[in-house]
């Protein structure tokens, strides 16, 4: 079959050069600070950078850095929905879709949804619906995409306040902003807002109390929205971890709140102009 011998093609399936950097530890240590100098058995979470209003053709939108974690988040609507069929003559209907960027992880993925991508964007619907007045916008829909940049850990907490905060920059009515938050069980130990290496790498030999956490919460309602775990945990180690998260939940609204505040004020008119 003859070729094109104009066009260069590159390869088929590409990888990040940090794969033949090193190759990382299989066990992380168990004591002591951690990579990133945050404390165990602590609520430490990472610094969170949040910046709303960015993209301009959406409704509203948010960014969100945590570490090396970066997410981007568009609301779009409250509009006509797409299907007849799927008109809700009482309330709205909400829809999210959240998806990894190719070069997001440390091997390239593909612009088509897969599997984890579709089971991240069903917790996110999860998590958001109860905090939404979907009541005030019958027969519309409403368009929540999350694009992940960069995953560095904590993927789907940080999406969950990434979209709340968009929604409210979009001026969507909620009954409360939704927060995030994670850990990581490895026995009797536990982190924080783990880090990629910290989620996907064990500790302890022994396969008890191994798992991960992920909580949605309603900080002024004081109510979960939200909560996706894995792995195997007791009913006391579960319990211990939800507080965890919450409490990891309260230490982000300050920022939040700060940030939604800033943007509200930079959209305002000033009193010149009124």
């Amino acid at each position: 079959m003859p070729t094109d011998t104009k066009r260069v093609r590159g390869p088929e399936v590409s990888q990040s050069p940090s794969l033949f950097s090193c190759d990382p530890a299989a066990v992380l240590p168990s004591k002591g600070p951690r990579a990133d100098g945050r404390r165990r058995d602590q609520v430490d979470v990472r610094p969170v950078f949040v910046r709303c209003g960015l993209v301009s053709q959406a409704k509203g939108s948010a960014y969100l850095e945590a570490g090396n974690t970066k997410l981007m988040c568009c609301v779009y609507g409250p509009r006509e929905t797409d299907r007849k069929d799927e008109t809700n003559m009482k309330c709205g209907r909400l829809t999210t879709d959240m998806r990894f960027a190719p070069f997001s992880c440390l091997e390239r993925g593909s612009w088509i949804q897969g599997s984890q991508d579709k089971d991240f964007s069903l917790m996110l619907h999860e998590s958001l619906q109860p905090a939404i007045c979907l009541h005030k916008y019958p027969r519309s829909q409403i368009e929540v995409n999350v694009m992940v940049l960069e995953n560095s850990g904590s993927v789907l907490a940080h999406a969950v306040t990434c979209a709340s905060l968009a929604l409210a920059d979009a001026g969507i009515e909620m009954y409360d902003l939704v927060l995030g938050c994670s850990m990581r069980q490895d026995g009797t130990s536990y982190v924080v807002d783990p880090s990629y290496m910290e989620e996907n790498c064990w500790n302890s030999v022994s396969c008890e109390n191994q798992g991960g956490l992920t909580v949605a919460f309603l900080p002024s309602l004081n109510q979960i929205s939200g909560l996706q775990s894995d792995g195997e945990m007791t009913e006391e180690t579960l319990t211990a971890g939800v507080r965890t998260c919450i409490e990891g939940c309260y230490k982000l609204y300050p920022v939040i709140q700060h940030a939604l505040t800033k943007a509200v004020r930079k959209a305002a008119p000033s009193q010149s102009e009124s």
